[in-house]
């Protein structure tokens, strides 16, 4: 009987440890909201809301199966990003690491 019990645990504490999946973290949660259509110097690429902040990127890891020719904004993604560069008031980042909620 007591060998039964041993059993059943072992076999419950494996199951549970195979079925649980690790939870990629991510830095950031965020909203795409569609192309930068405007006609100025800086503009061009997709606007994307951070928190409370929008930024300009222009290209998305090829990795992340995303086409965001093909999509229906606003896309809700996690990402891994990074402030690229500034031109007058537009902040474009670049984004390292991306995926689709």
């Amino acid at each position: 009987m007591y060998f039964k019990q041993i059993i059943f645990v072992a076999l419950l504490s494996l199951f549970t440890i195979l079925s649980c999946k690790k939870e990629e973290k991510y830095q950031s949660t965020a909203l795409i909201t569609g192309p930068d259509l405007r006609e100025c110097i800086c503009c061009g690429g997709y606007f994307i809301e951070i928190k409370d902040s929008t930024y300009n990127f222009d290209t998305i890891p090829a990795s992340s199966g995303i086409d965001l020719s093909d999509v229906t904004f606003p896309v809700a993604v996690k990402l891994d990003w990074q402030h690229d560069r500034k031109c007058g008031d537009i902040r474009y980042i670049n984004i390292t690491r991306i995926k689709r909620q």
